[in-house]
This record gives C-alpha cells, structure tokens and sequence, in this order.
C-alpha cells in the first residue's frame, strides 16, 4: 500500500520491521522499488536479501528484472536468467516478457527475439516488449516486419500500445510514409484502434525529427485534441536540433507557461537561443530559472564493470578515478583528431571561445565512461555505456571513433534509444 502510494520509505520501515519475512514481502518491497524506477536499490536491496537466504518465485525475478531493465545491467540480467533456470521455475508469459524487455534494453536484441521466439504462448505485451525493443533501437523495417507478422497471426487484437511501438519505430528509422500510412488508416478505423492524443504525439515527433517542422506545427494545430506539454517539448526539441527559431521561440513561450516547474523546456529554449548566438537570451532564460527556482537535470552515464555500475557526472569529481577518466579522454581526443575526429563545437551552448569549448566538450559524461570502459576492459570486448539525457552530436562522433580505431563494439543507450557502434558506424545510421 505504501509503496504503490509512492511513499517507499514508509513502506520500507514496515518491512525492516517485520518480525519474519517471506517470499511475499520480501517481493512487494523490491516491486516497490522497481514500479518508482528505484532501480539500484531495487538492486541493492535484493542482492542483499539473497544473501540472508530469501527464496523468490517468479514475481520477484519479474520485479528485478524490471529494476535492471532501467539500470540496463546486463551481467545482472543474465545472472538472474540464469537463477531463474537453476530454480526450474515455470517460464510464465509474465517471466519471458520480463527477459524480452531486460535484455532489449541492454543492448540484446537477439537474446529477446530467441526468447520470444521460443515463448509457446505470447500475449500482446510479448509481441509489444518485442515491438518497443527494435523501436528503441531505431530498426524501423524489424519493426514494420513484427507488425505485419502479428497481424497475420490473427490470434491477437493489437492494442494502443502496439501502435505507438510502431509508429515510434518508424520515426526512429526515418521511414515517414510507412508510419504515416499506418496513422491514417488508424484514423479511418481500420485497424480497430482509434488514435489517440498519444499517437498524435508521435506522428509530432516523426515530423520533427525528419525536419519538417513547419509540418509538424501545422498537425499540431489540426489535432482533435488539446496539444499536451510533451507534444509541445518534442516539437521544441525538433526546432532545436533543426534550429528554427521562429517556430522554437513560439514554443517555448507557450510551455514555459503551462509548464513552468520543467527544467527541460528553459533548457532547450536557452540551448536554441544559444545555437543561434542569442547570449542576451540565454542570459534571461537563466535568470527566470533561478527566479522560479528550476534547477536543471545533470547529465549522467553510467558503465556496468563486473557487475558494479560506475557513474559519472559532466564536470564534477565524485566518481574516485574520475581523473583517469579525464586524462584518458584527453588522449583519445589528442588521437582521434589525427584519425580524423574533428570536436563538434556546437555542441557547447555557452558565450565562450573555442578553445574553452573544447576542453567542455571534454569533460561530457559519456566521453568519461566511454574512457573508463576503455582502460577496464580487455581487448576487443564491447563497451555499454547509459546517458539519462540525449546524447549530444560530438559525443556520438567520439563513440565512433572508439569504435573505429579500437575495434569494439560499442552500445550507448540515450534516454529515448539506442545507438549500436561497430567498425565506427553506427544502427542510427546517425539520425536521431
């Protein structure tokens, strides 16, 4: 109860005060944890319980491997895979949707898709965890693929959820047409799915993102629903990456108003002024913040070494070998550019000179994780790295090059999808 009200702390205390535990409670509090995206102590919390001797069914493996699905730790995730095989649990549809999802976010598309295609009963969230794994990795045709294979199964209705996996999917791998043929034959009922201001909001985001803008405004204005906050952020995140300022300012006016506690919106505002060399602008966005108390969110990535995840913020020192990182990232900078690599300055969205925007550029988050799985690891093995923001231009650029002069396999996870790396090309085929 307390956890399902959000309030885990008291629901923590009743639990640290149970006179015994069982396999029930110790499962609804690592559920707790995981259902607020608590994820490492939903972790912590259940590597700890293992070792005071806590025995777990099938909705606690389900619980964990929801939390490692955030953390997108994948040495956990195979670990608990393989205790639910030594545990001979009964694979339940909800047990095999949960793998489908653990190891899609990790980076693992082809352990979800044999586990799906091995599942002897699917529901429609198997085919959906199925369709949102290839749509996160930009693999718009896969999905496209799914879809149809789905549809001729005829043994189940897709639901709304599949067709905002498809739909996203398309917009992910730049396939418009498809994802607007689908759309509209939605919107005359023939798929038994009436869009809805979901599916709108995407159709928003696929126009973006293919830079048409104006397009998108337009749509928006046409919608049979009133545009939310988010249609609005994905449209303002659009004329950010394409810089229309006209269109972007509009925009961003209008959420600052219905949404004024979001740091994201004076962000991206003050990044789009700050791409068009409006510094007086920026200054005035960074003032209202500070007058409405916003505080932006820090960029952070993270890195699974040995089954310890290891996370770095952009420009502070907490992390204990956080100066190896940096020094690494300064070598490879040194090494890249003689291979090719030229710094991305646009990506600095601050009034400084270019030689400061370099040494910005270094001290990225994902550089530093990027760096620290360089020195950790063995040769040629593969680097996963996690950003909670989107990952910028140059650090995508830096990524490849990792890829291309160290030969591995590199997989980065931003907070919309992923970008797969081998031989310094990339599955986004840099569109994102």
């Amino acid at each position: 109860m307390y956890a399902k009200a959000g309030r885990i702390h008291e629901a923590r205390g009743v639990f640290e005060g149970l006179p015994e535990r069982d396999v029930v409670s110790c499962t609804a509090i690592i559920s707790g944890y995981a259902q607020l995206g608590l994820d490492e102590e939903a972790l912590e919390l259940f590597r700890r319980l293992q070792r005071e001797g806590m025995s777990s069914n099938y909705v606690t493996y389900t619980s964990v491997l929801t939390a490692l699905s955030g953390l997108a730790a994948l040495d956990h995730g195979r670990q608990v895979h393989n205790h639910v095989l030594r545990s001979e649990l009964p694979f339940y549809v909800v047990l095999q949707n949960s793998l489908i999802d653990m190891y899609s976010k990790c980076g693992k598309l082809t352990y979800a898709r044999r586990i799906f295609d091995n599942m002897s009963e699917r529901t429609v969230i198997s085919w959906n965890a199925m369709l949102v794994g290839y749509s996160k990795h930009g693999m718009g045709r896969e999905v496209v693929e799914l879809f149809i294979l789905m549809s001729e199964e005829n043994k189940l209705k897709p639901n709304r959820v599949t067709f905002l996996a498809v739909l996203s999917g398309c917009s992910h791998g730049g396939m418009e047409d498809r994802a607007l043929e689908i759309f509209y034959a939605m919107v005359k009922g023939k798929h038994g799915v009436e869009p809805e201001i979901e599916h709108y909001g995407c159709i928003v985001d696929l126009l973006g993102r293919a830079g048409q803008v104006e397009k998108a405004f337009e749509f928006i204005k046409q919608m049979p629903f009133e545009p939310t906050a988010s249609i609005w952020g994905s449209l303002l995140g659009a004329c950010r990456v394409h810089s229309n300022v006209p269109i972007g300012e509009l925009v961003g006016r209008r959420l600052l108003e219905i949404e004024p506690e979001n740091a994201g919106n004076y962000v991206t505002l003050s990044n789009l002024y700050a791409s068009a060399g409006r510094w007086e602008d920026v200054r005035n966005i960074r003032v209202l913040m500070k007058e409405k108390s916003v505080v932006k969110e820090p960029g952070k990535s993270w890195i699974e070494l040995d089954q310890t995840l290891h996370t770095f913020h952009a420009s502070d020192r907490s992390h204990p070998r956080k100066e190896e990182a940096f020094a690494e990232v300064r070598k490879l900078s040194v090494k890249f550019q003689e291979s090719g690599y030229v710094p991305d300055l646009s990506c600095v969205l601050h009034d400084v000179d270019n030689e400061q925007k370099e040494k910005m550029l270094l001290g990225h988050s994902e550089k530093l994780a990027l760096a620290f799985g360089l020195i950790n690891t063995p040769e040629g093995s593969p680097i996963r790295v996690i950003k909670n923001l989107r990952i910028c231009v140059d650090c995508h650029n830096f990524a490849k090059f990792v890829s291309k002069v160290y030969r591995r396999e590199v997989s980065l996870r931003d907070k919309n999808r992923f970008h797969h790396i081998v031989g310094g090309s990339c599955s986004c085929g840099d569109y994102w």
